[in-house]
């Protein structure tokens, strides 16, 4: 009940902003427009956010015959999370990284990078997969791709009436000053509205997918692994539409630090110290190496295969794995 609150409040938020920003670039006959436009998006968003977000993000839904690892362990995280089998993507970068998208349980997907897949060890993966089901199970997907999207919207909206000479219409109240004002003001307010879809969701996320794979200490050494490849390794679609950066489980966008006033996630250091807590209470004081046996290799499972990068693959390789 209290995420499908805070969506309303995000949703409620961002069309005032729409409103705000053609009140701005066209007077009182802009905010009808803008607010037009803001409930048309706040309905294609509600249905169409997640597709969107998979295309923009260049991620291919994948089968078990193009995965079995992968696909199988979603499916018994999924089943231990009480979840529904999500539908499964792969997105085609070196970084690694994943998020999960979808409005409600029942329509949710989950994406990993290829880099993932490479980089890390499966039960590792596994934790990292884990904490996007709990995503899903708290039901933070709607709010997080509605939020990307209608973010987007808003800046597009901001250059779009200044490039058609918004600025000069006599009922704006600061004419071509406060369309102008709006290009760079309007997205910088989106950002903030973004930060509000608070960063203890991902501590929360991370709990919830310790309790779902059943290693804390897993996802703590993914987190470590996925933050040492940052510098490495570059998200060209992430880098393209950075409204979406807040989904993924790091941040994927080069040259952004990490807890201040517009970070998307809290420190890798702040969320290992929660994991080892939670490692602790749960009574694991040291993560196995190589992976448990469920994850691991077996007659059934024989190997963990990374499904190959395609032709139109177009990530630069700067790791010593590229």
């Amino acid at each position: 009940m209290f995420n499908l609150f805070r969506t309303g409040v995000l949703i409620a938020a961002l069309t005032a902003l729409f409103m705000v920003v053609g009140y701005f670039i066209g007077g009182q006959t802009g905010i009808f427009i803008a607010l037009a436009v803001a409930l048309g998006t706040n309905l294609f968003a509600y249905w169409n956010a997640d597709k969107m977000v998979l295309s923009m993000q260049n991620a291919r839904e994948i089968d078990r015959g193009a995965a079995p690892e992968l696909f199988d362990m979603v499916g018994r995280l999924a089943q231990r999370a009480g979840l529904p089998m999500p539908k499964v993507y792969i997105i085609e970068t070196d970084q690694p990284n994943a998020f999960a998208t979808g409005r409600n349980p029942q329509n949710a997907a989950v994406a990993v990078s290829s880099g993932l897949l490479r980089r890390l060890n499966a039960n590792e993966v596994a934790g990292v997969v884990a904490h996007e089901l709990a995503h899903v199970k708290h039901r933070d997907t709607l709010t997080m791709t509605v939020t990307a999207t209608l973010a987007g919207a808003i800046s597009m909206l901001a250059q779009f009436g200044l490039f058609f000479g918004g600025g000069n219409n006599r009922n704006n109240p600061l004419g071509g000053v406060g369309a102008l004002l709006m290009v760079f003001l309007a997205p910088l307010a989106a950002a903030m509205v973004q930060m509000a879809v608070s960063r203890t969701r991902e501590y929360e996320a991370d709990r919830g997918g310790a309790e779902i794979s059943g290693e804390p200490l897993a996802l703590a050494s993914a987190l470590t692994k996925i933050a040492n490849a940052h510098d490495t390794t570059v998200n060209i679609a992430a880098e393209r539409n950075p409204a979406m950066a807040h989904l993924y489980i790091s941040n994927p966008l080069r040259g952004v630090g990490t807890d201040n006033l517009f970070s998307t996630h809290p420190a890798t250091e702040n969320r290992i110290a929660q994991l080892q807590k939670i490692a602790a209470e749960l009574g694991e004081t040291s993560y196995s190496q190589p992976p448990h046996a469920e994850f691991a290799s077996s007659p059934d499972n024989p190997g963990w295969r990374v499904p190959p990068f395609s032709a139109q693959d177009d990530t630069p390789r700067r790791g010593p794995w590229g």
